[in-house]
């Protein structure tokens, strides 16, 4: 049985590089889709086509069309990126449970921070945490405050706040901050499997009925992308926080990250403002 302990580390080893390569494929072509909704320019020539362009790579030219609803012929295959997002979530809730769960007493737990509190309440407690900020976000989603521009972001980021600085007082700092990660990349792949890819199915099997397509759809669908799209920098930054201790050890690391929340989004916010004003 000498050999376990070695197999546990290369478990845990593909999975972190599984973990990583899959969130490559997510992000990339999460970005390259919110590029191209922003960067196409319009096209006012053609009713049923919203806009268009011309890419270049390694010397071929790709022509691209983005329809107002579905286009006159519409295959049976048509590919709805998903399977990036679930692997990526699949993967690291594997690594979760591997390394933190199994490992609570020590990686999560810090008796200077909380010394009343069990390795199996900690677990549960990160497992609540994950589902309940996923309710209240779709909840806030889903109610009228979604078209404040505004008002929308302020409300979600003085929630994840909260949130994070509660997370302090329950576990270890590293941990803390991780969670935090945790919880948002979950939200992005929950976006993933209850809006963006359930309406893109909807409207894939309209578009091959030939039945009216509730453009309605594409929108919730498109919101929640770009939520995913603008917390994406964030996200990144806590996975790859393990390399930078002095920011999670800081007795504000709550602090820092609702900072770094609004650095990063207003970053990526931009960028899509600045790449749909030009296309326009």
């Amino acid at each position: 049985m000498e050999f376990l302990p070695d197999v546990s580390k290369w478990i845990q080893a593909l999975l972190r590089w599984g973990h990583v390569f899959f969130a490559i494929l997510w992000v990339g072509t999460s970005f390259t889709f919110n590029y191209l909704d922003n960067k196409l320019p319009k096209n006012s020539k053609a009713e049923d086509i919203e806009a268009s362009g011309i890419l270049q790579h390694s010397g071929y030219y790709y022509k691209l069309t983005r329809y107002r609803g579905a286009p006159m012929e519409v295959p049976k295959n048509v590919i709805i990126w998903k399977y990036t997002s679930y692997l990526t979530f699949l993967s690291g809730i594997a690594l979760l449970i591997l390394i933190y769960f199994v490992n609570a007493d020590i990686l999560m737990i810090d008796k200077r921070v909380n010394e009343n509190i069990s390795s199996s309440f900690a677990i549960i407690i990160s497992v609540l945490s994950i589902i309940g900020s996923w309710l209240v976000y779709d909840f806030i989603c889903k109610s009228k405050l979604v078209n404040y521009k505004i008002v929308f972001p302020i409300v979600l980021l003085i929630i994840g706040t909260i949130i994070s600085f509660g997370l302090t007082k329950i576990y270890g700092p590293r941990f803390a901050f991780l969670q935090s990660g945790i919880i948002l990349g979950s939200i992005m792949t929950m976006n993933v499997f209850f809006v963006i890819a359930p309406n893109g199915k909807k409207i894939a099997l309209a578009a091959l009925k030939k039945e009216k397509i509730d453009l309605s759809l594409s929108l919730r669908a498109k919101v929640r992308s770009v939520h995913n799209n603008i917390i994406t920098l964030l996200v990144l930054f806590v996975m790859l926080s393990g390399h930078a201790s002095f920011v999670w050890t800081s007795k504000y690391n709550w602090l820092i990250l609702s900072l770094l929340a609004i650095i990063f989004s207003a970053i990526q916010y931009y960028v899509n403002w600045k790449n749909k004003k030009e296309s326009n």
